[in-house]
């Protein structure tokens, strides 16, 4: 690789560590290749992305940046996973670390936090962006099924009453 390949992976990866909701840090020593496939499928699904590289260039990207601490979890053969949902990959990377004993999650960052393996399971945890939108929207739509039901209550009411009526006039 040189000098100006470097140059060109220290600017993506910092760009991947500035707009990320949340980066992952993992070791993946002894995977196959159709694992780390599988982990990027599931990856792609969420909406996030892998990405393997040098961890002295990872060191370089991450000068300056919010989560810069995070270099500290950069030895061995490390792997980044990331989203830029804030819960999207820890969630993924949790999963797929249960799953797979070769895949070990080392920390990661989300924004300024620097994260150790408890905070990227706590991370896991939360609800992802689009089940709290959809939290959200049931919580706003529920007083009006109520309501609606309220407004209709009463004519369904009267409408027994005038068959219990007509029933007995008939008899």
């Amino acid at each position: 690789m040189d000098r100006a390949q470097k140059e060109k992976v220290v600017e993506e990866l910092g760009q991947i560590f500035e707009s990320s909701g949340v980066v992952v840090i993992a070791h993946y020593a002894g995977m196959t290749v159709a694992q780390m496939q599988d982990l990027r499928a599931k990856m792609r699904e969420v909406g996030g992305s892998v990405r393997v590289a040098k961890n002295k260039l990872a060191k370089i990207a991450l000068e300056g940046k919010p989560g810069a601490k995070m270099g500290d979890l950069l030895t061995g053969m490390t792997v980044f996973a990331y989203s830029e949902d804030p819960v999207a990959a820890a969630k993924v990377t949790e999963a797929y670390a249960k799953g797979n004993d070769k895949f070990v999650i080392l920390g990661g960052a989300m924004g300024k936090d620097v994260l150790d393996q408890a905070g990227v399971k706590a991370v896991a945890s939360m609800p992802s962006r689009d089940e709290l939108i959809a939290q959200i929207v049931s919580c706003i739509g529920a007083p009006a099924s109520n309501i609606a039901g309220a407004i209709g209550a009463p004519a369904s009411n009267i409408a027994s009453i005038l068959s219990t009526i007509e029933e007995k006039a008939a008899a």
